[in-house]
């Protein structure tokens, strides 16, 4: 596959991160978009530190190789468990000049604001939860702000086995959102750490205490991108502008065109590569 262009890359480890590209597209329409899927290998939600890194380097040199100067990790437990070690220990032997940005750190700068109690939730994966990412990066902003989380594992298998809107997600939805508020009941505001999770928003509300706020990332993230390329014009002049997207896989394209097209909204045609 070979491009004449230099897109903003996406990576997930599965078809999530097809909530956020929507919204990235939204709120900067102009920009070239190269979308991979790790999908041979999903979930990374409870795999080992060690393997999600390895994975996700892979995925961000393919990206860095297709021509993409900045990626954009559409993964909490690509972000909680690679990030870091990408950006401090990768990237200066790879090519300085590019960038890898995250998830959690966008969500992280903003999430204090929503609350008034001072009490925020979290449901992600067991890999993102473990991390306490959401935790630490929190505490650097709003140190004040008191975070609880809770491990969610069967929600993505519900959302990629199309159950999601079946009533059998009602009982794994109102557990783990009853576990969350078990823990505290003055907390006000849910962040989403994991873009599966708004296919789920419908039954999410249906289960939350009045007056709770339910926030998924996908648009946090766009306007957090959109602020970040403002700052950063050598980086924003580097990026292509033909309004193009393009979608690939590690596993059979016509079960990712037809599984992407739940998340992204509209039907795709993807193209199968090798991370090696």
């Amino acid at each position: 596959m070979e491009l004449n262009a230099a897109p903003i890359g996406v990576f997930d480890s599965g078809y999530g991160g097809l909530t956020v590209l929507k919204e990235l597209e939204k709120a900067m329409p102009g920009y070239d978009y190269l979308y991979l899927g790790d999908n041979a290998r999903a979930p990374y939600g409870t795999r080992s530190f060690d393997t999600v890194y390895e994975y996700t380097l892979q995925a961000v040199k393919w990206l860095f190789d297709k021509g993409c100067p900045l990626v954009i990790l559409a993964c909490n437990t690509a972000s909680a468990r690679a990030l870091r070690s990408i950006q401090q220990n990768d990237l200066s032997g790879i090519d300085p000049s590019k960038r890898v940005l995250g998830v959690i750190r966008p969500t992280a700068e903003i999430a204090g604001k929503f609350t008034n109690t001072g009490n925020i939730g979290i449901l992600g994966t067991e890999g993102t939860v473990t991390s306490h990412s959401y935790i630490l990066e929190l505490q650097k902003f709003f140190p004040e702000v008191k975070v609880y989380q809770e491990a969610c594992p069967m929600w993505v298998p519900l959302v990629e086995n199309h159950e999601h809107d079946k009533p059998g997600a009602d009982y794994f939805v109102r557990q783990h959102i009853d576990r969350l508020t078990q823990q505290c009941a003055d907390i006000d505001a849910i962040f989403l750490a994991c873009t599966h999770y708004p296919l789920l928003l419908d039954k999410i509300m249906r289960y939350i205490p009045e007056g709770m706020q339910v926030f998924s990332q996908g648009s946090i993230v766009a306007d957090s991108l959109k602020q970040y390329l403002e700052r950063h014009p050598e980086i924003q002049s580097r990026l292509s502008t033909g309004s193009n997207c393009y979608f690939t896989t590690t596993d059979r394209a016509v079960t990712f065109d037809r599984q992407a097209a739940v998340f992204y909204g509209k039907s795709v045609a993807s193209h199968r590569i090798e991370l090696l």
